[in-house]
């Protein structure tokens, strides 16, 4: 299976007021949008994004004021050429100081979103400006987290870091585009369990073959969590071994929208 990752996807209180954040502070354009019975679904990313670089999916529900972060997903990362330059950028735009690159050791910094979706801002030479790097989540067991995304996804472990306390392991198609998005992992020596809220919604993987595939990930037990027929044979979902939602699509690239609906 292809395997590469698609889109991260949090939900956001007011779909405007959060497009508008991601238009005037992350250089955002949006790619795309579908306004349902009672929810809104947007695309986004930077105007200059490559073909091989992963979106960002906003969702708003109809009366749903109220957005709850939980602890299980940890931030979406953006890459930058100059990070001090960046922060410096972001602060005179408005956006709140969170945690800046000197408290971060100069290696990376984080600031929030209207609805406190954490957001990295990491060092790189390789992609557009802004695009996404990794999205982290945390996991509960870190042997049978990569054991997941290396039995159902056929992703290999690019890099780790390992701390006294705690441990990141960065996972990916082997064949992987410099520009795709990782996965983090992130796993804690403490034996501490995580909760999961609304805030955060799914990690999209992009497929070969929806139903080839979707066979292959039941034959290496993956969760059959909302298989294909359920989801009118446009896409699916499964889960991690943590709950995480991963949404599996396939990619159109003469369809007129982004949305597989």
């Amino acid at each position: 299976m292809k395997g590469t990752l698609d889109h991260t996807m949090i939900r956001v209180a007011d779909i405007d007021a959060s497009i508008d954040w991601y238009e005037t502070h992350l250089d955002y354009e949006l790619k795309d949008r579908h306004d349902g019975d009672g929810f809104t679904i947007v695309y986004m990313g930077p105007e200059d994004m490559g073909g091989d670089e992963a979106m960002l999916e906003l969702t708003s529900n109809e009366g749903q004021d109220e957005i709850g972060i939980g602890d299980a997903w940890g931030h979406i990362a953006v890459r930058v050429r100059d990070l001090e330059d960046a922060y410096d950028e972001l602060m005179a735009s408005g956006v709140g100081d969170y945690r800046d690159p000197e408290s971060c050791g100069g290696r990376y910094a984080f600031v929030k979103d209207p609805d406190g979706h954490e957001i990295e801002i990491v060092q790189r030479d390789h992609g557009s400006r802004w695009s996404l790097d990794h999205t982290m989540i945390r996991v509960e067991d870190a042997d049978e987290a990569l054991g997941y995304w290396v039995r159902k996804f056929d992703y290999v472990e690019t890099r780790r870091w390992e701390a006294d306390t705690f441990a990141n392991y960065f996972v990916e198609p082997e064949d992987a585009p410099e520009e795709a998005m990782s996965v983090e992992l992130t796993y804690n020596y403490d034996g501490r369990t995580y909760t999961e809220a609304d805030g955060w919604g799914h990690l999209c993987v992009q497929l070969d073959d929806l139903h080839d595939d979707w066979e292959q990930l039941m034959i290496r037990e993956a969760p059959d969590y909302r298989d294909p027929e359920s989801c009118d044979n446009m896409y699916a979902f499964t889960k991690d071994q943590d709950g995480h939602e991963i949404e599996l699509i396939v990619r159109d690239s003469d369809a007129g929208s982004l949305f597989p609906f």
